[in-house]
């Protein structure tokens, strides 16, 4: 994660000062489970919340990890010295620094997922507005490259909207996947802590009790966030790949938007270069090399070990920071998308009429002709447009063969 691929809102969904709050969180509403059940006094609970308001010294928890080597106790270590050491006494009674740290991280991820749904939002709607505004746009449609038969503008814009939206399905099936949380001490077996105390945490963060956790919760659920935030990275970098062959001089059928003043080489000053659309090409890589990792991280040790930490303190936030940015990036990129009709028309004529050679072969076949004859008499035609330069109405009009069907 990087300032120059990054928009503020997802940031701060990592920063320290959100994974310390969300971590207090946690504690305290776990107090007031174990308060509520007769386990610690209430007023012990109650205590904990003096911190509520409290921004926690980020430099302060860092010292003392420096000592500790363990995050959580130099977190709950700051944590006495903010709300007093006997008001402190009960936090985190029964509990592992796994319940605080997976439960914080499945917070952070459908806090990044919602996002995430807002930025496909804001992209499906730019994506129906140029679909409906290009709808009756007339394009060639190519496949492997090669002029194939007419389409539209429209046409190609409701095709990613189509991609897009069920991305967006995939990610709130996501989204649902890693919304779990767990506080079931070590080796997950409630065996020092009530179930029910789980239960109200959870209810609290807005998650559901995981199932059955070991000391920690099953990443077979990241994986799948994981894949579906490389899935859509895919999608889009599919789009900007279209942008990017549209833009191509031999068929500049749209352009990025490009603004006055902008630069495009600094050795050719006549340069428009589609850079967006590559720069999302890049930034997808980056999202999709997080799905490797998340995928190896299921296989843990017996109940748990922490292979999957140091992978997750990296692919969560910079896989969901880019992917944010990438989606904003490529929804400014379709508004002000420049489309050129008449430059697509030219497409169209370019090759003289073989674009409608399917055509002339099924009103052949409607005629009586075989279908392999047909075909012959298609292709031949067509060959002398490809290696001549005729025009292809005028060969078929000329061939025998053909007007006598």
């Amino acid at each position: 994660m990087i300032p120059r691929y990054a928009r503020p809102e997802m940031v701060a969904i990592w920063s320290p000062e959100t994974k310390f709050r969300i971590w207090f969180e946690i504690e305290a509403h776990a107090c007031d489970a174990q308060a509520a059940l007769g386990v610690i006094p209430k007023e012990s609970a109650a205590a904990v919340w003096k911190a509520r308001d409290v921004e926690f010294d980020v430099a302060r928890i860092d010292a003392i990890e420096a000592v500790t080597k363990h995050d959580v106790i130099a977190f709950l270590t700051h944590l006495a010295e903010v709300v007093g050491a006997e008001e402190a006494r009960f936090v985190h009674q029964g509990m592992t620094s796994s319940d605080v740290l997976d439960t914080c991280f499945n917070i952070q991820l459908t806090r990044a997922a919602d996002i995430l749904l807002a930025d496909l939002d804001a992209l499906l709607a730019a994506l129906k507005a140029r679909a409906m505004e290009h709808r009756m746009t007339p394009r060639i449609g190519r496949s492997h490259g090669i002029h194939a038969e007419p389409t539209t503008m429209g046409l190609t814009f409701a095709r990613f909207y189509a991609e897009m939206s069920r991305n967006r399905d995939r990610l709130a099936r996501a989204r649902d996947e890693v919304a779990t949380g767990a506080i079931s001490g070590a080796v997950g077996t409630f065996a020092n802590i009530d179930p029910a105390v789980e239960a109200h945490v959870c209810k609290c963060l807005g998650l559901r009790p995981e199932p059955i956790s070991t000391q920690v919760i099953p990443r077979d659920r990241h994986a799948m966030f994981f894949a579906t935030l490389g899935v859509i990275a895919a999608s889009v970098e599919n789009v900007a790949t279209e942008v990017r062959h549209m833009q191509r001089t031999e068929v500049l059928e749209a352009e990025e938007f490009f603004s006055k003043g902008q630069k495009g080489s600094s050795a050719m000053p006549h340069k428009r270069n589609p850079v967006l659309s590559e720069n999302l090409t890049g930034l997808a890589r980056l999202v999709r090399s997080a799905v490797i990792p998340a995928l190896e991280n299921v296989a843990l040790w017996h109940e748990r070990d922490i292979s999957h930490s140091s992978v997750e303190r990296g692919i969560g936030p910079d896989a969901t920071v880019t992917l944010d940015f990438a989606l904003a990036r490529l929804s400014g990129v379709i508004e002000k998308l420049v489309i050129y009709p008449e430059a697509m028309q030219a497409n169209l004529d370019r090759t003289r009429g073989l674009i409608h050679s399917q055509r002339v072969l099924l009103a052949l076949t409607q005629k009586g002709v075989s279908r392999e004859t047909a075909y012959a008499l298609v292709q031949r035609n067509a060959m002398k447009v490809w290696e001549e330069g005729k025009d292809f109405l005028a060969e078929l009009k000329a061939d025998a063969e053909v007007r006598a069907a």
